[in-house]
């Protein structure tokens, strides 16, 4: 994987298929400067040398010019036509500068949209311990907030910058050309505007970093409550989640109070400079207007020279500043782009998964140190048969089946699974997880349709297809009970459906991938216990040769597997048939009675 040692490394990674037209926003403000330092020239040889008597001290070739335009004196007749030489240069000047912007827009827009494509393209294939382990606000934060502050720094400072160095030195070498005394007092002022920015920089570079991680706080809570609402509805904690969100505002407007305090004083202290470099050069130009070193059109000009070298100094001086918000923000994406994807050994293996599944002393904990939820648990499964897995919350089973799929990845000295005597960690992710089939505890459906939700998991499926297995999920007659039938939308996380029709849902859209390996956990918990029957009996008549794998709190879900294993405390505890289990005097015949005496389950 490729990683980003730098900034500027990651900058030109993203800014790849939008450097030419940056490059071309260049020349063209290479030529909007050029422009607009001849205008002012044009100007003070007017004053000087057509309306005055001063010999114009002009090349040779534009010298000659003049005389086939008929002379100096045919240039006091026709004044006109030196203002239509200013109007053109003006028009001149004005069609660069729209084509500089165009090019610098297009340019910025295709860096947004590589940068965005390649975020994406990378967070999706990042391990989910990462996804555990950054809050879904923040990452938003970053792929939003982060990327058009880049874009701005780019766009608008970065290209500001080429003019700005380039104005900047066309106005002292023209300024030094006419007096250069006044091109010395106006340049005096430039390491004094660049040592006080860099003096800002490090300051306003720490607040943007601490104002964006307060932002990625912000965003959290109001997408934990977007998505949550019908739990903070259900338990009536709205006051409550206002008042944290309002907290969290309150400290964040007050941490940008103090940040904007420090952007106007350093702003404020800019024009300070700025004033006072202006009155310098005006009084040193007056002087030696006054003593005869300066012609008035001279003076016109070096007035006109340093109103263009003020704006570019003090845009030089804002480069820097915002160059340390941009920097805050690059160093936030870097993070992503550098953290490690799920990798795949070098020629990864692609075998049959129908085969029998093995779990050999496998111990597991979700963080290093942690107590392990997994200890030294070994079983294997039969081709074709079906297992259930019961135990308490926080028992391991669900972990069990997170590391078959490697969506958790087991360490090597942990333990191995295989299937067919081939280690998991030898199989292509894509090749295992797309013939396993998982409907998980907490089903999510997209804000789609719910044939596009079905469909998810086999894009070529058919309408007949997916009917097919909605009807083994016992869900058909409930979409076909709807005003629209498969063409209803599902809200937000499926928030218009039921938990069990959520449920049932997601075991259609399992189902119809028809894997040689189903896992089901605890995927029945929010239907009735007649559906759950109806779906287990169309699960047993259905899934074929199919190895399926039941998780459950409920026995009557596991009673009719092959065989059932009991966890508790990250071992297994009892295995067997649901008659070998219930001859024993064991942990399953307890929650066995408890349960059909209408009691507790675990």
């Amino acid at each position: 994987m490729q990683k980003f040692e730098t900034k500027q490394k990651l900058i030109l990674y993203f800014m790849r298929g939008s450097c030419r037209y940056f490059a071309m926003a260049a020349v063209f403000a290479a030529l909007v400067s050029l422009l607009d330092m001849i205008r002012p020239k044009v100007i003070s040889f007017t004053v000087d040398s057509v309306i005055g008597t001063d010999v114009p001290d002009l090349p040779d070739s534009i010298l000659r010019l003049i005389d086939r335009l008929g002379g100096m004196d045919s240039l006091r007749a026709h004044l006109i036509l030196l203002a239509a030489a200013v109007l053109l240069i003006g028009l001149l000047a004005a069609v660069f500068r729209y084509l500089f912007r165009s090019t610098n827009a297009r340019g910025a827009e295709i860096f947004v949209e590589r940068t965005r494509n390649e975020l994406f393209r990378h967070i999706m294939y990042l391990p989910y311990s990462w996804m555990a382990e950054n809050s879904t606000g923040d990452i938003i934060q970053r792929c939003t907030s982060d990327v058009q502050t880049i874009k701005r720094f780019i766009a608008e400072q970065l290209t500001a910058l080429v003019r700005t160095i380039i104005l900047i030195i066309m106005a002292v070498v023209f300024m030094g050309n006419i007096h250069w005394k006044v091109m010395l007092v106006s340049t005096a002022f430039i390491p004094i505007i660049v040592a006080y920015s860099l003096f800002f920089h490090t300051r306003i570079g720490s607040a943007f970093q601490k104002a964006d991680i307060e932002e990625g706080k912000l965003s959290t809570i109001a997408q934990e409550n977007l998505t949550g609402v019908r739990v903070v509805r259900a338990f009536g904690r709205e006051m409550y989640e206002r008042e944290r969100f309002e907290k969290q505002n309150v400290y964040y407007t007050n941490f940008w109070v103090h940040l904007i305090r420090l952007l106007s004083a350093f702003w404020a202290s800019g024009d300070v400079l700025t004033g006072t470099q202006m009155l310098s050069v005006l009084i040193a130009g007056s002087y030696f207007c006054v003593n005869g070193e300066l012609t008035a059109g001279e003076f016109i000009a070096l007035l006109s020279y340093n109103v263009m070298l003020t704006w570019p100094v003090r845009v030089l001086g804002r480069v820097i500043s915002e160059m340390s918000k941009a920097g805050i923000s690059i160093d936030r994406l870097r993070y992503i782009m550098n953290s490690d994807t799920e990798q795949d050994i070098p020629n990864a293996q692609t075998p049959p998964l129908d085969q029998e599944i093995r779990f050999e002393h496998v111990s597991f904990a979700y963080e290093n140190g942690s107590e392990q939820v997994l200890r030294d648990v070994s079983l294997s499964i039969a081709p074709g048969s079906t297992i259930g897995i019961l135990g308490g919350t926080g028992s391991g089973k669900s972990t069990l089946m997170y590391l078959l799929e490697r969506i958790y990845e087991l360490p090597e000295e942990n333990g191995r699974i295989t299937i067919g005597g081939v280690d998991i960690r030898s199989i292509s992710r894509r090749h295992l997880r797309s013939n396993i089939g998982i409907v998980l505890q907490e089903p999510f459906l997209f804000s789609r349709t719910l044939e596009e939700n079905i469909r998810f998991a086999l894009e070529s499926a058919t309408l007949d297809e997916i009917r097919y297995a909605a009807k083994i999920a016992a869900v058909d007659s409930t979409i076909q009970g709807f005003t629209d039938g498969y063409q209803t939308f599902v809200g937000e996380r499926g928030m218009t459906l039921s938990g069990g029709q959520k449920q049932r849902t997601a075991i259609a859209q399992m189902l119809i991938r028809k894997s040689p390996v189903m896992i089901f956990d605890d995927s029945l918990s929010a239907v009735d216990a007649e559906t759950d029957q109806q779906i287990r009996q169309a699960l047993r008549e259905n899934t074929g040769g199919s190895t399926v794998i039941l998780i459950s709190h409920r026995i009557p879900t596991l009673m009719h597997a092959d065989r059932i294993f009991v966890f508790k405390d990250g071992r297994i505890l009892e295995e067997g048939s649901h008659a070998e289990l219930m001859a024993r005097e064991g942990l399953y015949r307890q929650i066995y009675l408890l349960q059909s005496s209408g009691g507790d389950e675990l």
